[in-house]
């Protein structure tokens, strides 16, 4: 499938540990899904969903792949997932967004134009990087030969466009890192 003028593949990152939340982060229920089909549904438009976590059954059809080693991380996971994207570019999304929706993928697609990316930032202004799309080739060059760890090290460098929501929204890039914030999450859905 298409979005914003042209095909996209989508990675979503489900393979963290889940300190702060204490059990399957992906697999909790909110609204009547699983947070990972909330954040599987934004990205509908994909023309290939590829899931970076341990295998799950809720997403039929999606390729699903492990990070070396398990639980490594998010670099190591972007590393795992982008060898399987197809598309010139993809959507990179945590798994735990339940208010993301197609039109911010769209949005972000359109921002991005010719940049290196997108990424949604929140109402502080920061770069939130599990919720951006991005030029696979611009991600495989930086990811040649990068060592670190941190998401923001290998993409705060390449300048992407960044995106703000209107003011009032329920914000896309709300992600549910703890049980408190999975409960208020339910209470806005």
């Amino acid at each position: 499938m298409t979005g914003a003028a042209g095909p996209f593949d989508a990675v979503l990152l489900a393979g963290g540990r889940a300190r702060r939340f204490g059990a399957d982060k992906p697999a909790a229920p909110v609204g009547g899904r699983a947070l990972i089909e909330w954040a599987a549904a934004a990205a509908s438009g994909a023309a290939r969903l590829i899931v970076v976590g341990p295998p799950r059954d809720v997403l039929p059809g999606a390729v699903l792949v492990r990070e070396d080693p398990p639980g490594a991380g998010p670099v190591p996971a972007l590393r795992a997932g982008l060898a399987r994207v197809r598309s010139p570019r993809l959507a990179l999304l945590a798994a735990d967004l339940p208010f993301l929706r197609p039109a911010h993928i769209d949005r972000l697609l359109e921002e991005m134009g010719e940049r290196p990316g997108s990424v949604l930032v929140d109402e502080d202004g920061r770069e939130q990087w599990l919720a951006g799309c991005w030029h696979a080739a611009t991600l495989r060059t930086a990811l040649d030969g990068y060592r670190g760890a941190s998401l923001r090290g290998l993409l705060g460098p390449l300048g992407p466009a960044t995106v703000a929501l209107p003011a009032g929204t329920r914000p896309a890039w709300y992600d549910c890192d703890t049980p408190e914030a999975l409960a208020a999450a339910e209470r806005l859905l």
